[in-house]
């Protein structure tokens, strides 16, 4: 299979390597220095592309994708304003597009457990719920996505909940999350159920970048062939 990579920074070296493991082939990697020099016909020769670029560049990128009939899979953060526009784009060109906030197999397992762990505490006004995120510092957007796709998830389940904040004083009724950058730390998120009697901490953290890699190129490798929009519930059957 022919994988076009959107983005070749630290997530994009480790895709190649793991797809490249696979016995795929990376004809395009774009970067903010050869994007221009690529033409329509170099993209619409690949088979899929994956998105892991910057949340500036990410719209544009999976734009040109779609619109040269290419399944696309995207794992930029920070951009999901534009959430509709890709929506319509991609149903306009009947096209597939696969988006996930996190592609780690266990990540995704622990939104599962995060979103039973909220129905379970709903009932227990007593708690006070927050959650932590930790990344590296080159990230740019906090909260990170996969706070925020834990955080909506409570927000769901747990009624006395009408939003989130990453204000640092704390707002009634929100879930505050707390974003911190250390060094070259891959991802950590926490979420604590708390009251004056125990302390509930549920808390996943990534050892590396391989996870994420990983489950890019599964999704990559599921996506052609198909018309829709589609995530991680759909490649996992979570």
């Amino acid at each position: 299979m022919k994988i076009a990579l959107l983005g070749y920074g630290t997530m994009g070296r480790e895709i190649e390597a793991i797809a490249l493991e696979r016995g795929h082939s990376i004809p395009i990697k774009i970067t903010s220095q050869n994007r221009s020099k690529l033409t329509n016909e170099d993209l619409a020769n690949c088979d899929v592309a994956i998105d892991f670029s910057k949340p500036e560049s990410a719209v544009d990128l999976i734009e040109w994708s779609l619109r040269n009939g290419v399944p696309t899979v995207s794992g930029t953060t920070g951009w999901l304003n534009d959430w509709e526009k890709i929506m319509a784009l991609r149903a306009d060109v009947n096209g597939a597009f696969f988006y996930a906030s996190n592609f780690s197999l266990g990540v995704n397992v622990f939104f599962a457990v995060n979103q039973r762990l909220a129905e379970l505490m709903n009932p227990f006004e007593d708690y006070d719920v927050n959650m932590t995120e930790i990344h590296h510092t080159r990230k740019k957007d906090a909260p990170s996505g996969t706070a925020i796709t834990l955080a909506e998830d409570v927000i769901e389940r747990v009624e006395r909940l009408q939003g989130w904040t990453s204000a640092r004083e704390g707002e009634i009724n929100k879930l505050p999350i707390r974003s911190e950058r250390e060094g070259d730390v891959p991802g950590t998120h926490e979420i604590v159920y708390e009251s004056f009697i125990d302390k509930i901490t549920l808390r996943h953290e990534a050892k590396n970048r391989k996870g994420f890699a990983l489950g890019a190129v599964l999704a990559a490798e599921w996506l052609p062939g198909k018309t829709g929009s589609f995530g991680m519930k759909d490649l996992l059957n979570l």
